[in-house]
């Protein structure tokens, strides 16, 4: 469709000078020529022709056949320019070339009637309606040369009145069978009170193509594609082939030209041709904006290819961001090559639950090209960081084989709990019957589910090898060199306060020691010896009081202190090394958080963020139209948009299927027709003209036949034995009338006068109806062109000869049982989501009312091939919700035990989902099948950002505000690393040419990764501290009055926190301790960040004050 609109927005576009730029750009589209397979194809011969008819003169249809023209829907129809668009010429000696532009059919007929019968042929023109055809009607510029001089103005010289001429549509050759209604032609139009046009805003000019199939099968046998291996592929390929070769001329003509190409309907193919505006003068008015479906194609093809440049560079985001969170400055503590591991992981992992899909046969679409590697790379990674995070905490006093073992026992659920739900989420998003939604929800659960086995099976064995690395004593990444660090075995002997007693009001004791390390070379061990000195210092301000730090440390409390200054040990580290996320979490965030006021503002601002979400909820809109995806300041767009304003029209089918019978059912088709016209989105018929459905046209027909026939027996030409001298109308007539149905008796001539065609109900005769459908389709070729009726299958041929009249020319073979048919509609003024969704109603609610009368129909068109899915999409949309809470509460209740818990993570989830729906309301962005994707999927992904928390919440001992600051300090880092690692892979996304993935994916993704990480890490924490369940876990060790429980390390000292039951007269205090390293010892491997959890017994400790010279010992590996 090629589209003209002026650049001052409401000038008047119907004027001769207008309409001159619009044939100009016309005929530049139509010229183009391209030589494929030795052959040249031209618009000529790949354009879509309308019913070419039958001719027994072999040297007349071959004339016919270049001179048909091209079915072109253009405005220039109403004046002889139009004739300039087709292409078709003849040759006949003693004349010039015919074209259309010099062509009178009644004077060509008069001529050839000597020579040839073309009574046939005549009548059928009559019946067309062709007349003159282009060389009667008026020139835009009488003072052309070649303005025929039968033009109405040629004398006159005077111009047209544009607005007069195009009042009520043009006609194509053939006034009856081709007419171009204003809706197709003009757009902005404005009448007068009197309902004349006046004036419009816009032209249309459609030219039409034939698919590949009818291509394949108008040139099968030629002798053009006889040495060529002729083929439907093939055909395709020319018309690919022209229309490229259309945007090469269009891009050296001027600025960038879109991609011609066809759009395929069920009888023919939309060609929307794309113009440079150089095409146009330069100081021209008017601009051109063109589209093609070939243009579309392109576009979503280049929309659902896979960036390599987007997803190298996603991947390698995510590799520099996972080594460097993971590297540290202790190459003992070091991961970044378990970082790195970890993300090559997830790549493969993901790579290969693609092939999975891809064996599986779920067809890949632009989500899945675009968005599932980066945001199963980001879920995957999660649970790296998870694990790794762990990995690190695990108690000192693990022996290495259990390490492993270790880790996995304390995340293991969480990451079981997080995959299950994902793997949930999306199988329940492939409820909603939308083919792409289901294709990528599918596709993201099989993903999601090789992640998990990847990560739970592979990656712990990663861990491992990086565990032997350290203990090994090999740099981090480039574990190919040894590290400079020493082994750190660290002994702590006892010691008694030297007054005996501890003074009123101190609280914690401080150790302040200084390391000494030496190689014995005899045993070839590591002997490092701490002797303490200590002082007591008295409590520093608490923000949540002492419980914070209460008993409750562990021996790598201890290790993880400061060391002195005379240390020996070659590494150390900056101060800003010594901080990350943990310590942020414990010393300020927490904190923080969990104070009255800070709760009472945090749900405070989350309340006003769910009202405001409920708000812009109402806002959000149904619909996803073209304009939304196609690239924005493109040609391409520029057109949608024009189309979208000025030409919103659609054709549409009401395909009617076999399984009765039509012969019988005439008054049900016609019914459904009427109830089917009368919809409010339905263009009407011209009053002046008949509906353009092949029923119609057929029973029409047969009364014209009829009253031929009634004619000719009047007049005695026709007679119960002859039909030879009457007109062919009255010859078909006869021929018919005779047929009985019956294989014995096929004929009978009594029947001539005794029974009509169609009876007075205007119901065709049943027994007739097949037979004279082989007639029709025979006889009327232009007619049924018109109705596109895509009969299947399809009527016999059958070539009519008045003067044989023997018995086999008298038997007419009738059409098998219909089996698919379709009546044409055009729906006009579908604007918005809400208009398609109406029409569709009605459209479903008559097809509903004719299957009540025994008819099979449903109506067909892109309207209903992608507008119907909103029929039911917010009914799926919340159905797939619901059905998704309730499934992770019952996952979560079931894997945590704790269903008080599983139903505080779905009410935040939920708040989750509701937030971001408001969001999309606030951006403008509107439901469709993707949002709804993202939607569903966020309850899953959601699950990522609470459940760490809710399971370190119920694992830890001590009041509810202790609990969740536990929970924030041990799942603070790895939930934020997993949010920045979705981020950077989302990151690529931003840089996509299609704002409708930067707006639909990247925008929505981007804010449903900030809402989980807000209501993940402040909301649920707040909330447990206020409605959290009890603690899952039991203390297994009771404290001893005699013997203090395990420091908890604060600003470089070592604490020990008194129980609030401590009595008066306990003065004795140890203040050192042995640290037994179960061997094989890992150097540097049990020095850990500060933390809370009893994980010692309190029993060892007398056994160890009893020594006063120990050391621990290990292995000293030989380095190299």
């Amino acid at each position: 469709m090629l589209i003209q609109t002026p650049r001052q927005e409401g000038e008047n576009v119907l004027t001769p000078e207008a309409l001159g730029l619009h044939l100009q750009a016309a005929l530049t589209a139509s010229k183009v020529q391209v030589s494929l397979y030795g052959k040249s194809w031209d618009l000529n011969k790949i354009c879509y022709k309308s019913g070419i008819p039958l001719i027994e003169n072999g040297m007349i249809e071959r004339m016919i056949e270049k001179l048909f023209p091209c079915v072109i829907l253009t405005p220039l129809d109403c004046f002889w320019e139009g004739a300039k668009l087709q292409g078709g010429s003849a040759y006949l000696p003693g004349r010039p070339d015919i074209q259309w532009t010099n062509l009178d059919p009644e004077q060509l007929l008069e001529e050839l009637g000597p020579f040839a019968s073309l009574e046939g042929f005549r009548e059928l023109l009559d019946k067309a309606q062709v007349g003159q055809a282009y060389v009667g009607r008026p020139c835009l510029h009488p003072d052309d040369l070649h303005c025929p001089p039968s033009a109405p103005n040629h004398h006159s010289k005077q111009a047209p009145n544009v607005a007069q001429e195009l009042s009520g549509g043009c006609h194509g050759f053939s006034h009856k069978f081709m007419h171009w209604q204003e809706e197709l032609l003009l757009g902005g139009m404005a009448r007068d009170p009197q309902g004349q046009l006046l004036r419009a805003e816009a032209l249309q000019s459609t030219f039409l193509l034939m698919s590949p199939r009818q291509l394949y099968e108008h040139f099968r046998g030629d002798y053009q594609t006889h040495d060529i291996g002729w083929s439907e592929e093939q055909a395709g390929t020319v018309l690919q082939a022209w229309q490229r070769r259309f945007v090469q001329v269009s891009v050296r003509m001027g600025k960038g030209g879109a991609r011609g190409c066809s759009l395929l309907l069920p009888l023919r193919s939309t060609l929307s041709l794309q113009l440079a505006q150089e095409a146009l003068p330069q100081n021209s008015s008017q601009q051109i904006h063109a589209f093609s479906s070939t243009t579309l194609d392109d576009i979503l093809h280049a929309f659902s290819e896979v960036s390599a440049a987007r997803v190298v560079g996603g991947y390698l985001l995510m590799l520099a961001y996972a080594c460097v969170t993971m590297l540290r400055w202790d190459c003992a503590q070091s991961q970044g090559a378990v970082g790195l591991a970890g993300v090559l992981l997830v790549a493969l992992a993901v790579a290969s639950g693609l092939g999975l899909c891809a064996l599986l046969g779920i067809a890949f679409n632009a989500a899945t090209t675009q968005v599932l590697p980066f945001l199963a790379l980001g879920i995957g990674v999660d649970d790296i960081f998870l694990l790794a995070h762990a990995f690190t905490e695990a108690p000192p006093g693990t022996p290495l084989q259990e390490r492993t073992g270790e880790c996995l026992q304390r995340t293991g659920t969480s990451v079981a709990l997080t995959s299950i739900s994902h793997m949930v989420a999306f199988f329940m998003a492939a409820l909603v019957p939308i083919p792409a939604l289901r294709a990528f929800s599918l596709q993201a659960a099989i993903v999601v589910g090789c992640n998990f086995a990847a990560v739970m099976l592979v990656f712990p064995a990663v861990l491992s090898l990086d565990l032997h690395r350290r203990h090994c004593q090999r740099l981090d990444v480039l574990c190919c060199f040894s590290s400079p660090c020493s082994a750190r075995v660290i002994q702590i002997l006892p010691q008694e306060l030297g007054d005996g007693t501890v003074p009123v009001g101190i609280a914690h004791l401080t150790a302040t020691v200084q390391a000494f390390a030496h190689c014995e070379a005899g045993s070839q061990h590591v002997v490092t010896i701490l002797p303490p000195r200590a002082r007591l210092v008295p409590p520093p301000s608490d923000p949540l009081g002492s419980e914070l730090f209460s008993p409750g440390g562990s021996t790598r409390d201890l290790l993880g202190q400061e060391e002195g200054t005379r240390q020996k040990a070659t590494c150390s580290s900056l101060p800003c090394a010594r901080w990350n996320l943990a310590h942020f979490a414990r010393s300020q965030f927490a904190p923080l958080l969990l104070q009255s006021h800070s709760k009472a503002i945090v749900l405070v601002l989350f309340g006003a963020l769910l009202g405001l979400s409920l708000y812009g909820a109402t806002l959000v809109q149904d619909g996803l139209a073209l304009t939304d995806v196609v690239p924005r300041g493109t040609k391409e767009h520029a057109f949608l948009s024009a189309q979208l304003r000025y030409f919103s029209l659609y054709e549409v089918a009401l395909v009617t299927q076999g399984g009765f019978d039509y012969a019988h059912s005439q008054r049900a088709l016609f019914d459904l027709h009427q109830r089917f016209s009368s919809l409010k989105a339905v263009l009407p018929t011209p009053a002046t003209q008949a509906p353009r459905t092949w029923l119609h046209y057929y029973r029409n027909w047969l009364l014209g036949i009829q009253a031929a026939f009634d004619q000719d027996w009047a007049s005695g030409r026709i007679s119960r034995h002859s039909c030879r001298n009457g007109s062919e109308d009255g010859a078909l007539a006869y021929k018919l009338l005779l047929q009985t149905g019956d294989a014995q008796e096929p004929l009978d001539f009594s029947q001539l006068t005794t029974r009509k065609l169609v009876d007075k109900e205007g119901l065709i005769a049943p027994e007739l109806f097949y037979v004279g459908l082989t007639m029709w389709v025979s006889s009327d070729p232009l007619g049924l062109a018109a109705s596109q009726a895509n009969f299947y299958p399809p009527p016999p041929e059958w070539l009519h000869d008045k003067y044989d009249t023997t018995g086999e020319n008298l038997r007419i073979p009738a059409a098998q049982p219909l089996e698919f048919a379709q009546f044409p509609f055009l729906l006009r003024g579908l604007q918005k989501t809400a208009d398609f969704v109406e029409a569709i109603e009605g459209a479903r609610a008559a097809c509903a009312e004719a299957g009540q009368a025994g008819v099979r129909a449903y109506p067909s068109g892109s309207p209903f091939l992608f507008w119907e899915q909103y029929l039911g999409l917010r009914r799926y949309f919340l159905l797939a919700i619901c059905i998704l809470l309730v499934c992770t509460f019952l996952v979560c209740a079931l894997l945590l035990l704790n269903p008080w818990t599983a139903g505080l993570i779905v009410l935040v989830l939920a708040m989750m989902t509701v937030e971001l729906f408001g969001i999309m309301g606030f951006l403008g962005i509107k439901l469709s099948a993707i949002p709804v994707v993202i939607l569903v999927a966020s309850v899953g992904i959601g699950v990522e950002f609470t459940v760490h928390v809710a399971l370190g919440f119920l694992t830890t001992q001590g009041s509810r505000n202790l609990r969740a600051a536990h929970a924030l300090e041990r799942t603070f880092a790895p939930v934020t690393d997993g949010a920045v690692s979705t981020l950077l892979g989302l990151l690529m996304l931003a840089g996509s040419n299609f704002d409708f993935i930067i707006r639909y994916f990247f925008v929505v993704l981007t804010v449903l990764t900030l809402l989980g990480l807000l209501h993940g890490l402040v909301l649920l924490p707040v909330l447990l501290s206020i409605l959290g369940p009890p603690p899952e876990v039991v203390q297994m060790y009771k404290e001893s009055p005699e013997v203090l429980s395990p420091p908890a390390p604060r600003e470089g000292g070592l604490r020990w926190g008194l129980p609030p039951t401590l009595p008066q007269s306990f003065a004795r205090v140890t203040t050192s301790m042995t640290v037994a390293l179960h061997p094989p010892p890992l150097p540097g491997a049990y020095i850990h960040p500060a933390s809370d959890e009893p994980t010692w017994s309190p029993v060892a400790t007398p056994a160890a004050s009893g020594s006063s010279n120990l050391s621990s010992r290990g292995p000293c590996p030989a380095t190299g």
